[in-house]
């Protein structure tokens, strides 16, 4: 983990471009958002995944890119974001990590995914999705 902070201005340029994004995920308009994330994620310093701000930049790329069915840059986006400080142990990647692998036929691990994030956040985590995860969760445990 980076012993330094980013600059204030540094942050604020990220938050900035994060921000549109965010305003364009919430008009369902996700590849232009994904392109407003794109840009953030550039202006972070390397080792990127050193920095708080990749763990939700990632998040925020994810997001979109499952939400438009991309979900091969999703799950390529959560995996790094699995390297970031906060990553592991993050109720939200943990969801969005199993949901991509159980569309991608890897039960076992979608399992271990979607259970994170029950245990991290409970059932609430699972309220706006498709009830196909939780229902596949609950089909594997006992809860």
């Amino acid at each position: 983990m980076a012993s330094e902070e980013l600059s204030a201005a540094l942050h604020e340029e990220i938050k900035s471009f994060c921000d549109v994004g965010d305003q364009l995920a919430d008009l369902e308009r996700y590849e232009e958002a994904i392109a407003q994330y794109n840009k953030a994620w550039l202006l972070v310093p390397e080792p990127k995944n050193d920095w708080e701000a990749s763990t939700w930049i990632l998040a925020a790329i994810a997001d979109a890119c499952f939400l438009s069915g991309y979900k091969t840059s999703a799950r390529e986006a959560l995996q790094y974001a699995m390297t970031c400080p906060g990553g592991v142990g993050n109720p939200f990647l943990h969801m969005r990590l199993g949901q991509v692998l159980l569309d991608d036929g890897h039960e076992d691990n979608a399992a271990d995914e979607l259970m994170r994030a029950y245990m991290g956040a409970g059932q609430e985590i699972f309220q706006k999705e498709e009830p196909k995860y939780f229902n596949f969760l609950k089909s594997r445990m006992k809860l």
